[in-house]
């Protein structure tokens, strides 16, 4: 009578169609239409529903959302300008855990669940990314010891990331985080213009030392090129405004502040861990010898 209900179906002109059981709408509009149906009784009489039931106002959702089949109430929170979505959810976690009554518990929905689960991840992340990257410079340089010169030049853009969002008064989010894996690419492609170009310079015979300085000097000039139009060119960033803010303050501050530092700490860091290394590899396997240079025999 209310709610309606489909009590058949039948097929005519090839369509087909749907038999529901519903009173008029002038006929429900209102809780005194009760008055108007009527229910057998036990001796087959016809009493009216309203000497049945009562009818109580009360107020609740339109809808009861369920998470993992229990009764659930959905909460939605927009983080306060200057704080991070991080500094949100560990502020949820100590209300609800002060304010949630026996038998009641929360969990996470949407980004917020997936930044969560994601956050224990970042560590597994660099750890990966870092072993990548030594594993293709090994094969490029045919050395186990060689790419470390790259990969522990790698930190001076670290320093610089926690020192830019420090500087900023951001936290370490997942945007820094991602500014974070791009700059381990970055950082290496600079020490590997260094390290390669060292490599060359002491196959052709050149001291440790000469081709070092060598290396470095000739690659001076693209790497600060490239590095200051990187952090130029992420500059605006800084000063972004609107709903993306925080996220377009954290990559912008933790790269470029990544990139200036790596770039600047690593020409002076990256020749001494080239020789460093190289050392070790020439008492290993002895010197290296230019595999294009022509041998010449005399009889």
């Amino acid at each position: 009578f209310y709610g309606s209900f489909q009590v058949s179906d039948f097929n005519r002109f090839g369509k087909y169609y749907r038999v529901v059981m519903q009173a008029e709408p002038e006929d429900r509009a209102d809780p005194s239409s009760l008055k108007g149906v009527f229910v057998k009784n036990s001796s087959g009489k016809m009493v009216p529903m309203t000497s049945l039931v009562s009818i109580k106002k009360v107020y609740g959702p339109q809808t009861v959302d369920h998470f993992n089949l229990f009764n659930a109430l959905t909460v939605n929170a927009v983080v306060a300008p200057g704080h991070t979505t991080g500094e949100a959810i560990g502020v949820a976690k100590e209300v609800a855990a002060t304010v949630l009554p026996a038998g009641f518990s929360y969990d996470w929905k949407g980004m917020s669940r997936e930044e969560v689960e994601s956050g224990g991840q970042a560590v597994y992340i660099f750890v990966l990314s870092l072993v990548f990257v030594y594993l293709l410079l090994s094969a490029q340089y045919e050395s186990y010891l060689l790419p470390l010169a790259v990969i522990l030049s790698i930190p001076t853009g670290i320093l610089g990331v926690f020192a830019g969002i420090q500087l900023f008064g951001i936290e370490n989010n997942i945007y820094v985080q991602v500014a974070m894996i791009m700059l381990i690419g970055l950082l290496a492609k600079n020490a590997i213009l260094i390290v390669e170009f060292a490599i060359q310079r002491r196959r052709a015979g050149q001291s440790l030392f000469d081709s070092a300085l060598e290396g470095s000097r000739a690659r001076l000039r693209p790497i600060l090129m490239t590095s200051l139009a990187f952090a130029v060119g992420l500059s605006p960033l800084l000063w972004a405004s609107g709903p993306s803010a925080l996220g377009n303050h954290s990559i912008g501050a933790a790269a470029v502040g990544g990139m200036l530092s790596g770039a600047l700490l690593g020409v002076l860091i990256i020749p001494v861990l080239y020789v460093l290394f190289q050392s070790l590899q020439e008492k290993i396997s002895g010197p290296p010898h230019d595999p294009d240079a022509e041998e010449v025999s005399v009889e």
